[in-house]
């Protein structure tokens, strides 16, 4: 999956495209909408707070970050006498699986705290009234998608697509 970003001046011309994106057999569930804090959205899909905060981009940091700390503590607990080379497997194992759920946990909640970096450029337009429209599309349908945008929004910028998405927001 792919994450496509694009600006819509308003709520009638973003009905009508989300209208579009449900009828090409994009599920509600991969469109996100991102708009001015008390924008009416009727019946759009509204970001939640996995697309609006940092939380899954941090907690990737964190659970890298903490197993390899989680790693390192091991090897320095397995260097350090009277080690057996039984024990060194369990120890570097729990270790590093401790040291990744704890930085994952840590860096999920900082994560939560902090806005969407990728969204953080499109703020001056969300507050002066566009909304940002997020669709999740098959890599191989992303040409087809951005066409079918254009139909509704000629003049409308792609501003982006994200490589790979995460499977679970």
């Amino acid at each position: 999956m792919r994450r496509i970003y694009f600006l819509v001046p308003d709520i009638a011309t973003t009905n009508r495209i989300v209208d579009d994106l449900l009828m090409a057999k994009i599920e509600e569930r991969h469109l996100h909408v991102l708009a001015k804090r008390g924008t009416p959205l009727e019946d759009l899909p509204e970001a939640n707070l996995l697309q609006k905060s940092d939380f899954v981009p941090a907690v990737q940091q964190g659970l890298a970050l903490g197993g390899t700390a989680g790693l390192l503590a091991g090897l320095v607990a397995v260097v350090l006498p009277p080690a057996s080379t039984v024990i060194a497997g369990g120890v570097l194992l729990a270790t590093t699986l401790a040291g990744a759920s704890v930085g994952a946990w840590l860096s999920g909640m900082v994560g939560m705290s902090i806005g969407n970096r990728r969204t953080k450029e499109f703020e001056e337009a969300i507050e002066a009234g566009q909304l940002l429209l997020l669709a999740d599309v098959p890599a191989d349908r992303v040409l087809e998608i951005e066409r079918r945008v254009k139909q509704h929004l000629p003049e409308v910028e792609i501003e982006g697509t994200e490589p790979n998405i995460p499977a679970f927001p």
